[in-house]
């Protein structure tokens, strides 16, 4: 007997918010004290590797943005940076080794050797 099959949810933006990255983001939120204001994923050339990902908090809802919801969050792609990040998991780490978001994203081949950009 095989094991089914499971695959990402599909989502407006192709991105997913792991349940930790919606948490961490809506306690910023929350101690912000603003509602008004989305996690906005976007690239952006730069860095040695040619391409940067750019994650910020965004009052904008700009013409052809992608837009989904996670645990009250909203996060929003703009047009030109979708497929790029088509697959993309956005988790967060809070361990000993590490702390902040991570972009897992099957569409980057290659990486610069500080990490800070992809091809």
């Amino acid at each position: 007997m095989t094991a089914p099959q499971t695959t990402a949810p599909a989502t407006a933006t192709g991105v997913v918010l792991t349940e930790a990255a919606a948490q961490k983001a809506g306690a910023l939120l929350a101690q912000e004290g603003r509602d008004d204001l989305s996690l906005r994923i976007a690239v952006q050339p730069g860095g040695c590797a040619g391409l940067r990902y750019q994650l910020f908090f965004d009052d904008r809802l700009l013409d052809g943005d992608l837009v989904d919801t996670f645990d009250n969050v909203t996060l929003v792609v703009d047009r030109m940076s979708a497929p790029y990040l088509t697959g993309a998991r956005i988790d967060f780490s809070d361990t000993i080794e590490s702390q902040g978001f991570t972009i897992d994203n099957p569409n980057a081949t290659g990486s610069c050797a500080c990490g800070d950009s992809f091809s």
